[in-house]
């Protein structure tokens, strides 16, 4: 762990193997860098992972955030978390993104359908810096989703690549290394 990480909530975190936490160098990250970890849930990791200097995680009393083994998030990413968030193994998230499930207020109308606000990544997902992943979003395994893009939706086909804003799928069979 780098000297200016915070983390409150620490037995509420819970590893199955070695988290780095802001101890990766990135061009434009710097040492001043605080990244803090505001855990109320649980959060999950269960191998391998690295948190990049200057995150964010907000996870709420009743949320669940599992964060599979062999991936990392870049500087600067937030995660503001009430409900749930799932990310699958072998993922890269860039720098500047943020992951948020909760509206924080509501808005009512007739024939409104009741969603999982619950956000589900698959493994081996690629997200591009300055992307938006909203409430109820799903992304299957393989899939890349494009620099600066705002996902909010279910999305099926493996191995895609998504952009836009609204995101949608505008490449099949893509692969990412």
């Amino acid at each position: 762990m780098h000297h200016k990480v915070l983390i409150k909530g620490l037995s509420n975190i819970e590893t199955n193997d070695k988290l780095e936490i802001g101890m990766r160098y990135v061009g434009f990250s710097d040492k001043r860098d605080t990244t803090l970890l505001n855990v109320k849930g649980k959060l999950m990791f269960s191998g391998n992972y690295s948190i990049g200097r200057g995150c964010r995680f907000d996870i709420g009393s009743n949320a669940k955030v599992l964060i599979g083994k062999g991936g990392y998030v870049n500087p600067n990413t937030t995660f503001i978390i009430m409900h749930g968030l799932t990310i699958g193994d072998n993922c890269a998230i860039s720098w500047d993104c943020q992951f948020l499930d909760e509206d924080f207020h509501a808005i009512v109308y007739a024939g409104m359908k009741e969603k999982s606000n619950e956000i589900v990544i698959g493994n081996n997902v690629c997200i591009g810096c300055g992307v938006k992943i909203y409430k109820g979003s799903v992304i299957p395994d393989g899939s890349v989703i494009a620099a600066n893009s705002v996902v909010r939706g279910v999305f099926t086909e493996q191995k895609v690549l998504i952009a836009g804003h609204p995101a949608k799928v505008i490449k099949n069979d893509v692969s990412w290394k």
